[in-house]
């Protein structure tokens, strides 16, 4: 990873995102998440072939190349055999091919798309070196956030742009504490310190948005530092562990306060050092990793994170 490792000066208080599902759970959607929710882009999802979509989009903290694009049918973070992929071009965007059958009665998407940032195959554009990575990561979008409409055209999130952002907020979906994805986002503007119209789900890198993009690669930092501890060895689509994963990106979420700003330099290798230990401390189950239940696997991870 480009970027200088970072850390918070904040106690790592891994009440995780399932106990902070309070504050948006009850909010009124906003006017710019519902319009953001509502709009369709004839360039994001296109009729390919009979039965198959394409659904366009990008990838990044910055912009990021070759990283690994695909629909995770079973939820496990990783690419398996018979799920759909594809790869970043050169500008970080992607376009992967999906099914009929990926989408449910109401033609929306059933899966979450799952972006794999490679140590040594990925590189990010925020790099003008264009070395590529030290340390991988992953980055995930909730499938609300890439909703076909009838015209074969997606609505949901612009230009369905996978970030450490979505990352978040696809986690606090799976939390079930949040109704919707609007008040998912309330929760996460808290957090970040955005104004309510802010839209997170935004390609803060085509908008320019400053503050979006040092939150996100202060988080892609974080994730970095991390994914000795959340993912195995192997290839160059390495396992997940999702207890940990889940775990990880809670600890973010709870510490964001102090990951969010530009002065966060000065502060994650703290954040990073106390949640390596924790983290190790999550046991990975022998014969592979069941997907749990996200509150119930968040619920484990606050035990062990607080020994």
């Amino acid at each position: 990873m480009k970027k200088q490792l970072i850390a918070a000066a904040t106690v790592l208080a891994v009440g995780l995102i399932a106990g902070c599902g309070g504050s948006g759970s009850n909010s009124s959607m906003n006017q710019a998440d519902s319009t953001m929710i509502n709009q369709s882009s004839s360039t994001m999802m296109t009729q390919s072939s009979v039965g198959k979509n394409v659904i366009t989009g990008a990838v990044a903290d910055g912009y990021l190349v070759n990283a690994t694009v695909f629909l995770d049918r079973n939820r496990d973070y990783q690419l398996n055999q018979g799920e759909v992929s594809t790869t970043t071009k050169a500008d970080g965007s992607y376009q992967l091919i999906i099914d009929t059958t990926d989408l449910d009665s109401n033609g929306k998407l059933k899966y979450p798309v799952v972006a794999l940032a490679i140590a040594g195959t990925t590189y990010d554009l925020d790099d003008p070196t264009h070395t590529p990575l030290k340390s991988s990561y992953v980055m995930s979008m909730h499938a609300v956030s890439v909703t076909p409409s009838v015209s074969g055209e997606v609505t949901g999130s612009v230009n369905n742009f996978i970030s450490p952002i979505s990352t978040q907020i696809r986690e606090m979906m799976e939390t079930g504490k949040y109704d919707n994805i609007q008040n998912a986002m309330a929760d996460l503007r808290i957090k970040l310190g955005m104004p309510t119209e802010t839209n997170l789900l935004q390609d803060y890198m085509a908008t320019k948005h400053v503050d979006m993009h040092t939150a996100a690669q202060n988080i892609a930092n974080v994730m970095g530092t991390q994914m000795a501890q959340v993912m195995g060895s192997g290839g160059t689509t390495p396992s997940v562990h999702v207890d940990r994963y889940r775990g990880m990106v809670g600890a973010i979420f709870s510490n964001m306060s102090s990951i969010r700003g530009a002065n966060a330099p000065t502060k994650m290798p703290e954040l990073a050092n106390m949640m390596t230990p924790a983290l190790d401390r999550i046991p990975i189950p022998k014969g592979g990793m069941p997907y749990r239940n996200m509150s119930s696997a968040f619920r484990g991870g606050m035990g062990m994170m607080g020994r």
